[in-house]
């Protein structure tokens, strides 16, 4: 498999979010607050979907798609795995240094990425388990 297809999914929020957040389309005051989508329920109530709900909506979607490529077994595993942590280091730096970067929707993209890592790992040690047959000694009981 090519080592593009290893690198995390998890990373095209966080370009999304600085191409946002630094100005490059022109957006003033907070691009988070912004609505998106405004409609009229039958209840009589006002659903807004503002920018960053757009954003972390996103973000939840390829998650998944992050997860099911997590389910792969070999060698691609390994690189995917290490890419997904490099993402999450480059999360964490950028919102530990970066002032534009101290907002509840960059915090929620950093725990969606450290989610990534976590059940990346966990989901290929599961299925390493299952590939190999380790047990843990309940047959001898």
């Amino acid at each position: 498999m090519p080592l593009i297809a290893s690198i995390p999914l998890t990373v095209l929020p966080l370009i999304a979010y600085n191409i946002v957040a630094f100005g490059l389309f022109g957006a003033g005051g907070n691009p988070w607050l912004v609505p998106v989508v405004t409609l009229d329920l039958v209840s009589g109530a006002r659903f807004s979907l503002l920018g960053g709900d757009l954003m972390i909506l996103c973000a939840l979607v390829l998650l998944f798609l992050e997860l099911l490529k997590a389910t792969r077994t070999g060698v691609s595993a390994l690189a995917d795995h290490i890419f997904s942590t490099l993402v999450f280091i480059a999360y964490l730096v950028e919102f530990l240094t970066v002032g534009k970067a101290a907002t509840s929707v960059f915090f929620i993209l950093m725990c969606v990425s450290l989610v990534d890592v976590i059940a990346g790992f966990s989901i290929t040690i599961t299925g390493a388990r299952r590939d190999f047959g380790v047990s843990n000694g309940d047959q001898y009981r």
